[in-house]
């Protein structure tokens, strides 16, 4: 594969006035010079991949460690990216200290309060946009039950908005979730609670569509939406004057048949096919993947199985994604 170009995924990115990133393992980030070159060479935004999380931020009561993440944004910051801050509330990754007591809705929504302000006070000015709910909606459709709906009600989620404009009003505001590419039960009722907030007057920038997928032949994974959905998926929130982000792309290649290379071809007119729709759209303003090199994927340790999806090996070698995206950038 001829992996010689004339110019960068950023630099292409660039004159299409879309933004284009990565999420960032500070650890890799600490010790592996090439993880550092390859990152620096190819985005311009730059995710906190588990840094700016509840749980490793505040692992104590009124204690923030806000040492790895300040590493990543000092990063972005000298090599010319900007920042998406992930994120201020999951379901997932939060402190014992929060999930084991027993909070009323009054404390819960101090604690809510506290934590936005903290964090978002601490990096205001240098955060681009932030997820600042994270994966809100159940695969059913109905809201995922996590300790902020538990403790505080439904109403978490507009509070959060709401106090996170107060907190750096110049930072632009996100709703991330998975499985919500494809039209469908779930990407219907992220579009209807979107609707709904923005009806309220509720400070929303924008939607994130995380875009973990699957080509395995399997069913237990997230396919990839056909070319039609993911299009009218895009238009329909776009309508609404948000802004997408594509969020965490990733394509898992386990448990397909057929040889090495067809797997990576296959996987490779995914990325083509995705980033093309996206580029359509001139409310896209990022395209992101969960990485970018298999070497640190999530992927393999989440789910006990070997895989390769990303768009760069695990010795940093492009793979046919990334040329997939390359081309998709430069016919856009």
């Amino acid at each position: 594969m001829d992996t010689t170009h004339i110019a960068s995924l950023r630099s292409l990115a660039k004159k299409r006035d879309v933004l284009i990133g990565a999420a960032a393992n500070w650890r890799a980030l600490r010790t592996d010079y090439a993880y550092r070159e390859v990152l620096a060479q190819e985005f311009d935004l730059l995710t906190t991949e588990n840094e700016l999380k509840f749980g490793p931020l505040s692992p104590r009561p009124n204690a923030y460690d806000f040492g790895p993440a300040e590493e990543l944004v000092d990063f972005a910051q000298a090599n010319d990216m900007k920042i998406r801050g992930h994120t201020l509330l999951w379901h997932k990754m939060n402190p014992d200290w929060l999930t084991e007591n027993n909070f009323t809705r009054h404390q819960a929504l101090e604690l809510l309060h506290k934590h936005i302000f903290t964090v978002m006070a601490y990096f205001r000015g240098e955060v681009y946009a932030w997820d600042v709910v994270n994966e809100p909606i159940h695969d059913n459709g109905g809201l995922r039950d996590s300790f902020w709906l538990h403790t505080i009600g439904p109403d978490y989620i507009e509070y959060a908005f709401r106090w996170a404009n107060q907190a750096d009003p110049n930072a632009r505001l996100f709703i991330n979730d998975y499985g919500t590419e494809d039209l469908g039960t779930k990407s219907d009722s992220l579009y209807n609670l979107v609707k709904d907030l923005l009806r309220r007057g509720t400070p929303i920038n924008g939607v994130g569509l995380q875009m973990h997928l699957s080509i395995a032949d399997s069913q237990d994974f997230v396919k990839p939406p056909t070319v039609q959905d993911l299009e009218e998926n895009l238009r329909r929130f776009a309508d609404l004057g948000l802004e997408i982000h594509i969020t965490e792309m990733d394509v898992q290649i386990q448990n397909l048949s057929g040889s090495m290379e067809e797997q990576l071809e296959r996987q490779a007119r995914v990325y083509e096919d995705v980033l093309t729709v996206a580029l359509r759209n001139p409310q896209l303003k990022a395209f992101v993947l969960w990485g970018f090199t298999d070497r640190y994927s999530w992927i393999p340790k989440a789910t006990g199985r070997p895989d390769a999806p990303l768009p760069f090996d695990e010795y940093y070698q492009p793979k046919p994604a990334y040329e997939a995206l390359y081309r998709a950038l430069q016919a856009a």
